[in-house]
């Protein structure tokens, strides 16, 4: 099977705080060096009660400085919030503390609401043409191109791998032309999922980073030992999507039996489309999906998130996926 590799917010669960959440997001990254995933991505987001990646630079020295072989990158940064500059020396210094490890996921959403974007103190413009100029950029500071007289240290000269990642065609374009691999979040965006990677694989340009299209794709995993525990550990990612669309983000709550049941139609409906690219259930029932979704998408790479309230259950759904991956 096609490799997995790890998306994690470093959940804040109710009861708990940002630094248990760092302890067991290290945990879960030296878990999945163990099992064999490929990649151990964070993503910034900002304001957000129930997600401790915000300084996801440093939170990356942090998880990198704890592991040993598996590649450590952002999924992404949100360049909108930063200027490239300050984007390749971050970078470029974690890929001279942790040489060959580092990797670079590349947004142009906010990552977080207007408000926080504005206190973030960066230009909240909206022209779509500022983000390719601004990936440019940053690849020239990498590069060491003789165009910017301000040079990168460290950063210049260094091969920190991009990645362009989106939830529409929009990023699909962009790393189609600039020959870069695609993330699509398909985890809590899918709706333009299969536009998305036709879009990217048909117009891709061959670089010398990459000579053909590589896409990965995020997918949600639930995975416990029967169909009904998995369901249950679901549902605290379900309160978190209610939550957040209702416009009271917070903490990720403890599973809730029959949570579903209780919700009225309009809120189940969007949980049914946010949530449809998602394996929830049994090793068997999981499987058949993850199948499934290769099967139709034709993705190089999954990206697995799994927010499951208690981590002693989210890891062990990280082992049960691996096993998956494996054919055990």
């Amino acid at each position: 099977m096609i490799p997995f590799s790890v998306l994690d917010l470093s959940p804040i669960t109710e009861g708990s705080d940002a630094r248990t959440s760092f302890a067991n997001t290290l945990d879960l990254a030296r878990h999945a060096e163990h099992l064999g995933y490929r990649r151990f991505w964070l993503a910034e987001h900002h304001g957000m009660p129930g997600i401790a990646s915000a300084a996801t630079a440093v939170l990356l020295g942090h998880v990198a400085g704890g592991t040993q072989s598996i590649k450590v990158g952002a999924g992404g940064i949100m360049l909108p919030n930063h200027a490239p500059l300050v984007i390749a020396e971050q970078f470029g210094t974690l890929e001279s503390l942790y040489p060959g490890r580092i990797e670079l996921g590349l947004g142009r959403a906010p990552g977080s609401d207007h408000t926080t974007a504005r206190a973030l103190r960066r230009n909240l413009a909206t022209d779509p043409e500022e983000f390719p100029q601004d990936v440019v950029e940053l690849m020239e500071y990498f590069a060491g191109s003789p165009r910017r007289p301000v040079k990168a240290v460290p950063g210049a000269g260094l091969h920190v791998p991009i990645w362009i990642l989106g939830s529409s065609l929009f990023g699909a374009q962009l790393a189609a032309a600039l020959g870069l691999p695609f993330a699509f979040a398909s985890h809590f965006a899918p709706a333009m999922m299969m536009q998305a990677i036709e879009l990217y694989r048909t117009q891709f340009r061959p670089s010398a980073t990459l000579g053909q299209p590589y896409v990965m794709l995020g997918y949600n995993i639930f995975a416990a030992d029967t169909d009904d525990e998995a369901q249950l550990l679901a549902t605290s990612m379900q309160q978190a999507f209610v939550n957040l669309r209702s416009g009271r983000p917070g903490k990720l709550q403890p599973p809730s039996p029959g949570y579903l049941e209780r919700l009225e139609p309009s809120q189940r409906a969007m949980l049914d489309q946010v949530l449809s690219c998602a394996a929830i259930g049994s090793p068997a029932t999981v499987r058949r999906s993850v199948q499934d979704f290769i099967a139709r998408t034709g993705a190089d790479e999954l990206m697995i998130t799994s927010q499951i309230f208690d981590h002693g259950a989210r890891l062990h759904s990280y082992t049960l996926a691996a096993r998956i991956r494996e054919g055990a």
